[in-house]
């Protein structure tokens, strides 16, 4: 692709006009990119510019892509390409229901695209179905179907009924331009995949639909507080290094099962005895911490981790009558802290985790953001440099949340009324003069099904 590129588009365009611009568009799979020819090292250099597939269209498709992904996957190639990263492209495959079409015009505008391309005009140019609706239809949602079909007055006084994909999109995208002004720049925990890496595919954009912001980056992140690792960054031959200098630096890794089983034998063992084994635990109860366990109605399957005790320590435990296995696992290396996050086989099985062991993922992994979610799964948190933050439902049913936010926080604004409304706060706890967590000042939210809220701080 990288010959092709230069002998067959670029160099023959620049011949006939030294002032073109060549700009390749990439699609949604970008965990599978080298596979079949796209070079994202060499790509974006040789091109003036990219463009972005931010389509995910029905997750239950063959693609199996989850609706974060149009947000990671621009953020991604913007960190390829910093400036040069023009715009997201969306088609109408996910036309079902019409708020599913909606949502990837929000996700790709969350990112802060520059702009977007409809895919295409004869998609956009043909009649939405009118029995796409949802059984959350006039609850008060963010897409509002009975607002978006109103007839609309037009200059010369005749009235104009949407009835086509554009009028949709019109639609949509008016009601996120509301908030998308006090939006400044997205803001993640890194997460480091090397270029030509694969493994536990797209893991990155299942942390997202758990509220966990995450920024996918080529390099290895060395000025972060923490880094998040898959398995995709076990490709890095150099990986082992790059991790003790992060905890020397009093620094926090976050490792997948999947990035330690493929570590194991590779030095990882010097810095936490432990071992992904090809074992499986079937579980449904859990324990985050003090108090009860919790149980979520269906078993999920995770590979048994087995550690050497008080070398390193289980912070959530997933038990199976008396026995259990770690899910959440710390040890101390010289003056840093290296997680390991155990991954259920099923990724998607992330989503009904018991919300206080979401709540202590978020904390372990996101808690250096300027804001963090409380919640269950399938509700996603994007925050800004701005103090400004976006959190997005993707549940089918209401759901109520908790934002924290600084100890100083006194109030927030909802950026789409201008109302204001007050934080609470709440110390963190603590026990023989010790904290757990952090004081915070805590939002609480409730959102309609497939819906969104915006607001500043």
């Amino acid at each position: 692709m990288k010959n092709a590129a230069n002998n067959l588009v670029i160099n023959p365009a620049k011949k006939v006009n030294p002032k073109v611009q060549v700009i390749i568009k990439y699609p949604n799979w970008y965990e599978h990119f080298q596979g079949l020819g796209f070079n994202l090292e060499a790509g974006p250099v040789q091109f003036d510019g990219v463009y972005t597939g931010t389509e995910t269209r029905d997750r239950s498709g063959n693609q199996h892509l989850q609706q974060y992904l149009g947000y990671a996957i621009f953020r991604y190639f913007e960190n390829l390409k910093p400036g040069k990263n023009f715009g997201g492209w969306v088609d109408t495959g996910g036309g079902n229901p019409l708020d599913r079409y909606a949502e990837q015009l929000w996700i790709t505008m969350f990112a802060k695209a520059p702009e977007i391309t409809l895919f295409d005009i004869r998609q956009i140019n043909s009649n939405y179905n009118p029995n796409y609706q949802t059984s959350w239809k006039g609850t008060g949602t963010s897409f509002d179907f009975d607002e978006m079909k109103k007839p609309r007055k037009q200059a010369d006084g005749s009235e104009f009924i949407p009835r086509k994909f554009s009028g949709v999109a019109g639609y949509s995208l008016s009601v996120v331009d509301k908030v998308l002004g006090g939006l400044g720049n997205p803001v993640g925990v890194k997460c480091y995949k090397p270029f030509h890496s694969t493994g536990e595919d797209f893991l990155q954009t299942y942390f997202g639909m758990i509220g966990i912001p995450v920024d996918i980056v080529p390099q290895f992140p060395e000025n972060e507080p923490v880094v998040v690792l898959t398995e995709t960054a076990s490709f890095d031959k150099d990986i082992v290094a790059k991790i003790k200098k992060q905890l020397q630096s009093g620094k926090s890794v976050v490792v997948t099962s999947g990035f330690y089983k493929a570590m194991q034998g590779r030095g990882i063992e010097n810095i936490a005895e432990l071992k992904v084994t090809d074992r499986k635990a079937s579980v449904r109860e859990f324990a985050a911490g003090w108090g009860p366990t919790t149980k979520i109605e269906k078993e999920i399957i995770i590979p048994q981790v087995t550690y050497l005790t008080n070398d390193s320590w289980e912070l959530i435990s997933a038990r199976d009558d008396t026995n259990g296995w770690p899910v959440l696992h710390a040890a101390d290396f010289s003056k840093g802290k290296f997680y390991v996050l155990t991954i259920p086989d099923n990724f998607i099985d992330l989503y009904i985790l018991p919300e206080n062991v979401l709540n202590r993922i978020r904390e372990t992994v996101a808690g250096n953001l300027p804001v963090t979610l409380e919640g269950p799964g399938e509700v996603s948190l994007f925050a800004y440099d701005n103090k400004s933050f976006v959190v997005e439902s993707f549940l089918d049913k209401e759901v109520t949340v908790k934002v924290l936010l600084g100890l100083d926080v006194k109030q927030v604004k909802n950026l789409e009324t201008g109302e204001t409304k007050p934080t609470v706060a709440r110390p963190a706890m603590s026990f023989r003069n010790r904290k757990f967590g952090k004081d915070a000042a805590v939002l609480e939210i409730t959102i309609k099904p497939h819906s969104f809220q915006a607001f500043s701080f």
